[in-house]
Order: C-alpha cells, then structure tokens, then sequence
C-alpha cells in the first residue's frame, strides 16, 4: 500500500511539474526584471540629461546654419526671419526662439513686440522621460516649425499680447544683445 501511494505521488508529481515549472520560472523571471529596473527609478542617473542635451545640441548645430548656430551657442536663442508678407500687417518681421518659452514675432527696424506664439512639444518616451524636451530639442522642433511650416504655427499655437509670460525687460535686452552680436560678427567676418 506505502508502495502504490508513493508512485501514485511521483506520477503526479512529474505531471505537475510540466505545468507548474514554467510557471514558476516566468514568475522568477519577472521578479529578476522588475528588480533590475528599481536601482534605475530609484537612482536616476544623473547624466543622462547632460548627455540627452548634449545629443540634442549636435542636431540642432546639423540642422540650423552657422549663423543661427553661432547666435544659439553664444546668446542661448535663435532668431527667424519671417517669411509670409500677410503676416503681422505685411512688414519685416522676425522671431525669437527661446527654449521652454513663448516665440516671440517683432519688427527688426522698430524693435516693436508684435506676439508671444506659445507652442510646446512634451517629451513623450517612456518610462524616463519629463514633461520637457532638452532644451536644444524645444528649439529645434520651433525652429523647424517655423521654417518649414510658419502659417501653422501662426494659426494653431495660443497666441498673446506680447509679455504675457516673456518679461518684456528681457526680450528688450536679448534684441540689443542680437544687434550687438551681429555688429561684433560682422567685424569678425570683414577682418578674417
């Protein structure tokens, strides 16, 4: 009798075992992974930001020419010629292009504010990414907004009077800086 139950319990055992191994090492399998994942979101690393804004700026410096290129690096904002006469009472305009900030249209001669086009591009990958993209990528993405497809930008982006979220101080500022810049660039270029 002690004979024929333990071969009955090894029979059932080997056939459990078919169905419950596997089951056992898929759930030993994910316990490993989600315990590789946890010292990650615990312990971001905290380069990867620096690398993914560095990433972010060699693409900017591929895409944009030199002069908006040189202009980024040195004053930390882009400036687009408009290219639309309709827009902004058909004269001269231009654009200042901020990371994280409003783009902001003005007339180059006047230095008159005409709008801050709001437009933001959330940085959608998962599971590491912020709500914002680095900030050589917000640039990159108004900047080929706006060269590529400006009537978009004027017609779906919230658009206000302008220091609503810019201060109006600054954006003065960063003009002057723009004319000096150019004015320095200028130099540089007749003398080399």
């Amino acid at each position: 009798m002690v004979l024929a139950f333990g071969v009955s319990a090894l029979v059932a055992i080997a056939l459990m075992s078919d169905m419950v191994l596997p089951r056992l090492r898929e759930t030993w399998e994910g316990y490993r992974a989600r315990r590789r994942l946890v010292p990650d979101v615990l312990y971001p690393d905290p380069g990867r930001e620096r690398r993914a804004e560095q990433t972010a700026r060699e693409l900017l410096r591929s895409c944009v020419g030199d002069e908006e290129w040189a202009m980024y690096r040195d004053l930390g904002l882009i400036r687009v010629w408009g290219r639309h006469p309709r827009a902004h009472g058909g004269g001269e305009y231009a654009y200042l292009i901020y990371p994280h900030r409003p783009v902001i249209a003005y007339e180059p001669q006047t230095r008159r504010l005409l709008g801050e086009y709001c437009v933001e591009f959330p940085d959608e990958t998962r599971p590491y990414g912020s709500s914002r993209l680095p900030d050589s990528d917000d640039v990159l993405a108004k900047w080929m907004l706006l060269t590529g497809d400006e009537h978009r930008l004027l017609d779906e982006s919230n658009m206000h009077l302008p220091g609503r979220q810019v201060d109006l101080a600054q954006v003065t500022r960063d003009l002057w800086r723009i004319s000096r810049w150019e004015q320095a660039r200028m130099r540089e270029l007749a003398a080399g």
